[in-house]
């Protein structure tokens, strides 16, 4: 397969940066919502969540596809490879985890917490599936950003190399 040249490898890296912004932005602006919504009141709690999904759908959503779409150019057109080097699987395996945790938890989580918010409306607020929900909801976006913090230190150390490679850089 064709290889991407050096000119490309910089778009490459530019548009990955950016799109990694936008995942990463949008997992925190979603923390900072969840962590101070206040369920006293319901429309604030409604307004807020209402938010957290908009932010998921458009903000996060659409970081996460553009990474993972990024991350097959650099596997497929790059001489990196998807397991040459033991940090790169590393991160892939890492997304695939921490993609899996986001659309199966906290995804779900929202919505049926929308969902109770659309049909009990104050209720819900007070609703111990509700509660419940927003709690692990919030442990796993915890989760996703450690996991993120992670993947950005071995992106910059780049970890696990093998001696040889090690040897040459001294």
């Amino acid at each position: 397969m064709k290889k991407i040249g050096p000119k490309g490898m910089k778009w490459l890296k530019i548009i990955h940066v950016f799109l990694v912004v936008l995942f990463f932005g949008g997992i925190l602006s979603s923390l900072s919502l969840n962590l101070y919504l206040d369920f006293t009141e319901f429309n604030e709690s409604y307004l807020g969540y209402k938010t957290i999904v908009i932010i998921s759908d458009h903000i996060v959503r659409w970081g996460a596809i553009g990474t993972l779409l990024v991350g097959l150019i650099y596997g497929f057109f790059t001489n990196w490879g998807f397991f040459k080097h033991r940090w790169v699987g590393t991160k892939i395996v890492l997304y695939i985890i921490q993609t899996i945790v986001g659309i199966f938890i906290i995804d779900k989580l929202m919505i049926t917490n929308m969902e109770l918010l659309e049909t009990q409306r104050e209720l819900a607020l007070t609703n111990p599936e509700f509660i419940q929900n927003h709690v692990i909801r919030q442990y796993a976006v915890y989760f996703q950003i450690a996991v993120t913090i992670f993947i950005f230190i071995i992106s910059y150390i780049k970890p696990w190399r093998k001696k040889k490679e090690i040897r040459k850089k001294s």
